[in-house]
């Protein structure tokens, strides 16, 4: 048992919509007795990626003892799903379906523009990045910029999504993007990996959507730390679509016992 973030549903507001289930790539939520439940601790990885989906807000992450994160426990339990018709599937295994191959992140939705408080002249405005190529597979791992450096790691959304992205988050560091949903998550782990152990860097954040096809770029880029450089801090910072953030921060693997 360690103290780690992980998700908590609170039954009184659950509905039993179930909009969550598919939500979660590992499976861990399910209806039962028509309420959302967390079926087991080991299936959570607390990345929040259900979060965005309770209309009722009834999920939330907490910080507990339980047990860890068990990525073996969670392909088996998704392999037993997969055989069960009847139960409800997390989004790794929904059929096609006729929007965008049938991933839930990538469904249509209608966002009403919320209203400007500056305009594109604004005096000050300036870009925060301060090197290119940003595309992952693109910047190599010993990139000048890279040694040393606070290093941002982005879904490549999320700067649609926070209108002040380059103060907020970019300014000071070095930035390398990626589609977890388009691109090769292998490649990102392996690149990270060359990366992590070439160029050293300080300090890691993530930043991804809250759609559950976003957490593999966290993932990639947990593993990879963990293997190639254990000892660098890592945040991981869940953006909702409709604004706000939730953030969980792993230490160095030393220090996480």
């Amino acid at each position: 048992m360690v103290v780690r973030k992980i998700v908590e549903i609170d039954e009184e507001k659950c509905d039993g919509c179930g909009l969550c289930v598919p939500s979660c790539a590992e499976g861990a939520i399910q209806i039962i007795n028509g309420k959302a439940k967390l079926v087991n601790d080991v299936y959570c990885d607390g990345l929040g990626a259900c979060l965005g989906d309770c209309p009722l807000d009834a999920i939330r992450v907490v910080e507990r003892e339980a047990d860890e994160f068990d990525e073996k426990a969670v392909e088996m339990h998704l392999q037993t799903l997969n055989q069960n018709p009847d139960v409800p599937q997390p989004s790794t295994q929904v059929k096609p379906a006729p929007h965008a191959g049938g991933c839930p992140g990538s469904a249509m939705r209608m966002l009403a523009p919320e209203a400007q408080t500056t305009t594109p002249d604004t005096p000050g405005m300036k870009s925060a990045l301060t090197h290119w190529p940003v595309q992952l597979v693109l910047v190599p791992p010993g990139a000048p910029f890279l040694k040393n450096a606070d290093l941002l790691i982005c879904a490549d959304c999320v700067p649609f999504t926070v209108p002040d992205f380059h103060s907020k988050y970019l300014a000071g560091k070095a930035l390398v993007v990626g589609c977890p949903k388009l691109d090769d998550l292998d490649y990102y782990r392996e690149k990270l990996k060359a990366m992590f152990a070439e160029s050293k860097p300080k300090s890691l954040t993530v930043l991804m959507m809250e759609v559950p096809c976003c957490t593999g770029i966290a993932h990639a880029a947990l593993e990879a730390r963990d293997i190639a450089a254990p000892d660098i801090p890592i945040v991981v910072e869940t953006i909702m679509i409709r604004g706000g953030s939730v953030a969980q921060e792993f230490p160095p693997r030393s220090k996480a016992v």
